[in-house]
């Protein structure tokens, strides 16, 4: 069983540009697809609604742990929770982490998701591989935003 999906890119990128993308809401609501209500901060709840497209009748909300600046960035939130009938509040949220490093040419960028083998078993399955998928994604899209 897989407990955690991790994704890693060297951006070409200033690190002070890759920061700003992570936690400057609206950068981070440009290149996420979400339209944040307000910006990050330590210890509070960031909402939102997607603008994904499929998906923009879905609310966004995380739980913001860590803002390291410069370094750490990283949250709480239910994956892949896209059945707006379902309460996902009785679940732990999954822990999803950014980390920088600033290295020759750019910005060592790395997500980390983990904290998947709380979930039940029904949603496991579905919440890894769709997250897997999408951390793929944001990835391009975060590099797709700085470069």
């Amino acid at each position: 069983m897989k407990n955690s999906i991790e994704k890693n890119i060297i951006l070409k990128a200033p690190l002070a540009k890759v920061w700003n993308a992570l936690t400057d809401h609206e950068e981070f609501g440009t290149w996420f697809r979400v339209k944040l209500d307000g910006p990050f901060r330590a210890g509070e709840k960031a909402t939102g609604k997607l603008t994904y497209p499929g998906y923009e009748h879905l609310n966004w909300e995380v739980v913001v742990k860590d803002i390291e600046p410069k370094h750490k960035f990283s949250f709480t939130w239910h994956p892949y929770a896209v059945d707006p009938e379902h309460d996902y509040s009785d679940e732990v949220p999954t822990l999803v982490e950014f980390t920088l490093k600033e290295v020759d040419g750019g910005t060592f960028l790395s997500v980390t998701e983990s904290g998947f083998e709380t979930l039940p078993q029904s949603r496991y399955s579905d919440a890894i591989r769709m997250n897997e998928g999408g951390w793929e994604a944001q990835m391009t899209n975060i590099q797709t935003h700085v470069e």
